[in-house]
This record gives structure tokens, C-alpha cells and sequence, in this order.
């Protein structure tokens, strides 16, 4: 299995709909996928289920979310057909965060389709992320309880891939260099960065370089202090930087190579440098720096969608699925139907970029 986390410590660069739209591409690839929410925002979530369908699973977890122990002994018989249901990420780690059980089984996952799952977020996910705090400088001790939170998502991933055969794990992260996302991004199999071509995609890479050479630090020192037995629940080696694409950005045909306005190309030009400057070359030394300095599928996913994304999330489908609808609404008809082309293109370009992804993984040990 692969873990890859989509990560970038600023908002607003397309985050979910990439995480979306990537995960369907592998799907359709023959790659049996899952995504994990852990954006406590949940927009991945609402791209796959409607607002309505969430509100009624958060509400049926809510006992269990104020106090998992207390939910448990009420629930008596009906909690095994409570975890059977697919379950919210938090809702799953909650009984690790209150110390009620040293793991907890995940029952089923949400299933899009055969070939794609979803792990839904949840709001009350900053909870788990002080239990993480807390938790952090028993792990270096060894300590039983404070292993099992650090490592609990990643076993959640471990388990979905033996319990259901999922090959891919995507992971959609916050805009934070926090201590869940230090947790995330250190105990994936890779990373990437989606950026747009502006001055804070340069200074992002900066803060995630040295980010990454603290975390770093810190988990090959906890991984040295453990005796090996208790090795066993941590990846073989940190994670990977796979690269950075830029996404959804303006296209000026015929300026440049890349087709950017002047000052966009000025800046996606910064970004191969300020990535050997400042992101460890260990940790994209399976790559080089030529393949480094190249955005993830080149221009597949780089210009804008325009509205195409928003009608994607309305329906709850890839871009290029959304002219095949049959529930289309009337008001949104002619406007769908007179860029039917533009959405299926979508699809090829989509599976160029996950081709690319797929090529910089190959090699990497789980």
C-alpha cells in the first residue's frame, strides 16, 4: 500500500478537488483507492456525500464523540451495527483519544464505487489533534498509549488496505504545519504540494522545508530510542517529497512554454529552486532534481477549470462525468451540454497527472 498526503500549509489552492479528482483517475486506472478526510473543514467529504447524508452520520456518532465510554455501555448490543455502518475518521479514532480501546476495528468504509472509498471528516477533529499533543513526549519514552495515537491513522490505512484490498490511500490534509499534519505527512509513504503561481507557493515551500527537517529529526530519534518490537508500528523510512504541481491557474496561450501570464511563469520558475534550498534532498533523492523541479504532470492539471469544478462538487462527480448526468437541473443544462468536450477532456489529463504520481512512487517502501 501507498500513502500519499496532498499538503500545503496555505488554504485555498485546490486541496480537496485535486485530492477528489486524483483518487477517481487512480480508480478508473485499475488502482483500488481510498480517501481519508482529515481536514477537519471536510470538503473532500462534501464532494463525495451530500450535506444531508453528513449531518445524519454526524449526528448518529455524536454520543460517541462527546464520550466514547459512556455512548458504549448505553449503545449495549446495538454498537456492533453502529460500527458496521462506514464511519467518520474522528468517530474512529475516538476510542484510542479517551483511552477506551487499544485499537478499534474499522467495520466498512464509504463506498463510491468498487475501485474508491471514502473515510468522511469530521469537524471535531481538532480533539484528536491535542490528544496528539498530549501524547507526543510519552511516545519518545516508548510508551504504549501514546504510540497507538501516533500511529493509529496510519493502522487505520494498514487495515483498509488488508481488510478491503485498497492499494492507494489519499489523504487530504489542512492548511497547517501542526502536530496532526506532522503526524500525517511524516508516517505517509509521500507527499506533494499543490500550489498556485503566486509568492506564497514560494514562501509555503519554504516553511515545509523547514518543517520538514524538524519532524524529520524528531521521528528518526523516537524510531533510535524504540526497542524493535515497537518498531514494528512505524514506516520503514520518512516520508517522501514527491513534488508540487501548480493547479488551476490562468492560461495565457502562447506567452510561454508553461502558458502562464509573465509574472505566474516568474514565480513557478522560483519553485525548483527553493525546493533544493530548502526541502531535505534526502527526502527526493529517489527522484533527482531534474524529475523534482518539474510540476507533478507537467501542464495536465496547471490552467484553470472555470466553473467546471463547482459542477463537479454539485453532483458529486469527477469533472468529466458531469455531462453523462441524468439528474442534471434544468437551469444548469445548456450551460453543461455546450462544453461537453471541455469536461471529457478533463478525464485524459487527469489520468496523465496520476501516470506521473504513479511514476514517482514506484520503488517506495510502505
Amino acid at each position: 500500500m501507498k500513502i500519499v498526503s496532498v499538503f500545503n500549509n496555505k488554504g485555498g489552492v485546490g486541496k480537496s478537488t485535486l485530492s477528489f479528482h486524483l483518487a477517481c483517475a487512480l480508480s478508473e486506472m485499475g488502482k483500488k483507492t481510498l480517501m481519508i478526510d482529515l481536514d477537519p473543514q471536510s470538503n473532500l467529504t462534501l464532494q463525495c456525500i451530500s450535506p444531508e447524508k453528513l449531518e445524519e452520520l454526524w449526528t448518529e456518532e455524536e454520543p460517541y464523540i462527546e464520550d466514547f465510554q459512556a455512548a458504549l455501555e448505553e449503545s449495549g448490543e446495538s454498537f456492533e451495527k453502529f460500527v458496521e455502518k462506514p464511519r467518520s475518521i474522528h468517530c474512529l479514532l475516538k476510542p484510542i483519544e479517551d483511552g477506551v480501546f487499544e485499537s478499534f476495528s474499522l467495520g466498512s468504509v464509504y463506498e463510491i464505487n468498487n475501485n474508491l472509498g471514502l473515510i468522511p471528516g469530521r469537524l471535531s477533529l481538532h480533539s484528536y489533534e491535542d490528544k496528539i499533543s498530549k501524547s507526543w513526549s510519552d511516545a519518545f519514552l516508548g510508551d504504549p498509549q501514546a504510540l497507538r495515537v501516533i500511529t493509529s491513522i496510519r493502522n487505520i490505512c494498514l487495515e483498509a488496505g488488508d481488510k478491503y484490498g485498497y492499494e492507494y490511500v489519499i489523504i487530504d490534509t489542512s492548511p497547517s504545519l501542526g502536530i496532526l499534519n506532522r503526524i500525517l505527512i511524516s508516517m505517509s509513504t509521500g507527499f506533494f504540494v499543490p500550489c498556485m503561481p503566486d509568492m506564497f507557493s514560494t514562501f509555503g515551500i519554504t516553511n515545509i522545508g523547514q518543517a520538514l527537517k524538524i519532524w524529520k529529526n524528531q521521528f528518526e530519534t523516537m524510531y533510535s530510542l524504540l526497542p524493535d518490537k515497537k518498531r514494528a508500528v512505524f514506516p520503514k523510512s520518512f516520508v517522501k517529497f514527491l513534488g508540487f504541481t501548480i493547479y488551476n491557474a490562468k492560461k495565457y496561450t502562447g506567452q510561454n512554454e508553461l502558458d502562464l501570464a509573465a509574472a505566474h511563469y516568474s514565480y513557478v520558475n522560483r519553485l525548483p529552486s527553493s525546493i533544493k534550498t530548502h526541502i531535505p534532498a534526502e527526502c527526493y533523492d529517489h527522484l533527482g532534481e531534474e524529475v523534482i523541479g518539474s510540476p507533478i504532470g507537467y501542464k495536465s492539471v496547471m490552467h484553470s477549470h472555470n466553473t467546471l469544478p463547482s459542477m463537479a462538487q454539485k453532483y458529486r462527480v469527477p469533472i468529466w462525468d458531469v455531462p453523462n448526468q441524468t439528474n442534471l437541473l434544468a437551469e444548469d443544462r445548456p450551460t453543461i451540454s455546450g462544453n461537453r468536450e471541455m469536461y471529457f477532456e478533463k478525464r485524459a489529463l487527469y489520468h496523465s497527472f496520476a501516470e506521473d504520481l504513479l511514476t514517482r512512487l514506484e520503488g517506495l517502501e510502505d
